[in-house]
């Protein structure tokens, strides 16, 4: 029977497949053994155990040697999550090897170790669709760097853009998001194997070589002081997958506003069959997108509460590593759904050019009325052509006038033609500063392979 979100039939689908494999209880298990394995090898060539144990104990580290409904049964009763698993570990391996598993480490030891080797293999997942949706974004923003449409603040009409300058700034920062957790990645989940308390006293002097060793095997960083209760390491790299569900989030409720039937500027990919409502027929909800939100707090609240674990009793806490240990899976299942929801929905963007021309010229003109300001500043100053735009400004929008006969009203002008470049600063496509500019730059910045298949 399955049961809970990643399973469900209903929402089963919105969590990327790869990453609940890597999650997966068998995976896990198998994460497990190959850090078991590996310390029997370390020790092996640093003599702490004898030779001959390390093959054996490796060539019984398979998950599928372990009939995991039997563990759970003994995992229960034994109210332990690991010593069951060393028992029937010792069953396979026979003696003399099963005397020299899991020498001096503790549970939390091969937890931690393990949970590092999956989060490095998730984070592979990750920066795959991570990097697939930048690109993405990028080749959209390129091919739209010219083209105009309302800047907003404060949910109203603020300043002309481009829709490639909106773009830029998305790109810009998940591209930072994607730095930030490649440079963490390896520091936040080292290879840990300090024992009982993180003193090496049962290995000794050869304790932090075992430990290099183990971690030269498995691909990872060895831990400079291995203490049990420390998780800040972790919770860095956490905290900057909070950091990226903020981000998703604020694209995503961007393309929901603009895919509103009064906006209509840039739409999700629709296919024939994608059903918006069981009764309203005309429906094209923007449903990936709000799906990206819903991940986005998933994830965040997620790692919020991770954060609340590094605070642990004495040199252990199981009553914050059991939290941990339930909600790194999660996390790292969501935050890979997350990029991977985010890239599908990158690749499906449509632009409509036509709404973005005529919601540009929503405003009759007031749109540009910086450009304006900025042209009368040459002739009296910019205090003074700020208080006499504000009242044309203001006149135009209380009486539904055009911006232009408002300001034909002001007293500098009234009764004559308006100067060329006061007509010519009212074209609010031509208001849009560097934005061009900026995209192509971000774009070579953050997606330079994006820019040289151009």
């Amino acid at each position: 029977m399955a049961v809970g979100m990643f399973e469900s039939f209903i929402t089963g689908h919105w969590f990327n497949a790869e990453a609940k494999a890597l999650w997966s209880d068998t995976a896990t298990l198998q994460a497990w053994l190959d850090v078991e394995a590996a310390l029997a090898r370390a020790q092996a060539e640093l003599g702490v155990i004898p030779a001959e144990a390390a093959p054996v104990i490796a060539a019984h580290a398979r998950a599928e040697l372990f009939d995991l409904p039997q563990l759970a049964e003994a995992i229960a009763f034994a109210q332990h999550p690991l010593v069951p698993v060393l028992h029937r570990f010792e069953q396979l391996c026979g003696e003399p090897a099963a005397g020299y598993i899991h020498w001096g480490a503790t549970t939390q030891n091969i937890f931690d170790t393990a949970s590092a080797l999956q989060m490095q293999r998730t984070h592979a997942l990750l920066a795959g669709h991570l990097g697939a949706a930048i690109d993405a974004l990028a080749a959209l923003a390129l091919a739209h760097q010219a083209t105009p449409m309302a800047g907003r603040t404060h949910g109203q009409h603020a300043l002309p853009m481009t829709l490639g300058f909106k773009l830029a700034g998305w790109v810009d920062e998940l591209g930072r998001s994607r730095q930030r957790l490649a440079e963490r990645l390896a520091a936040s989940f080292p290879a840990s194997m300090g024992g009982a308390i993180g003193t090496f006293a049962a290995t000794g002097p050869l304790g932090p070589a075992v430990q290099a060793r183990l971690a030269e095997q498995l691909g990872l960083q060895p831990a400079a002081l291995p203490l049990r209760a420390s998780f800040d390491r972790a919770g860095d790299y956490l905290a900057a997958l909070g950091l990226l569900a903020g981000t998703a989030q604020k694209i995503a409720q961007d393309l929901v506003f603009l895919q509103r039937t009064e906006i209509g500027e840039v739409a999700e990919a629709f296919h024939l069959g994608k059903v918006g409502s069981s009764t309203m027929a005309q429906k094209r909800n923007p449903s990936t997108a709000l799906l990206l939100v819903s991940l986005a707090r998933m994830l965040r609240t997620r790692t919020q509460a991770a954060q609340d674990t590094m605070v642990r009793m004495d040199e252990g806490d199981s009553s914050a590593t059991n939290v941990a240990d339930t909600l790194l899976p999660e996390v790292a299942i969501i935050a890979t759904s997350l990029a991977e929801t985010l890239a599908r929905l990158a690749r499906g963007l449509v632009v409509d050019e036509e709404a973005m021309a005529r919601n540009l010229g929503l405003t009759q003109g007031l749109i540009a009325s910086e450009a304006v300001m900025m042209r009368l500043t040459q002739r009296m100053g910019r205090h003074e052509a700020h208080r006499l735009l504000y009242a044309a400004a203001q006149r135009a929008q209380s009486e539904g006038l055009p911006f232009v006969e408002a300001i034909r009203a002001l007293p500098p002008f009234e009764g004559r033609a308006l100067p060329a470049d006061l007509l010519q600063a009212l074209d609010a496509a031509a208001y849009v500063g560097e934005s061009a500019a900026l995209t192509v730059q971000t774009v070579a910045r953050v997606a330079p392979g994006v820019l040289s298949r151009k």
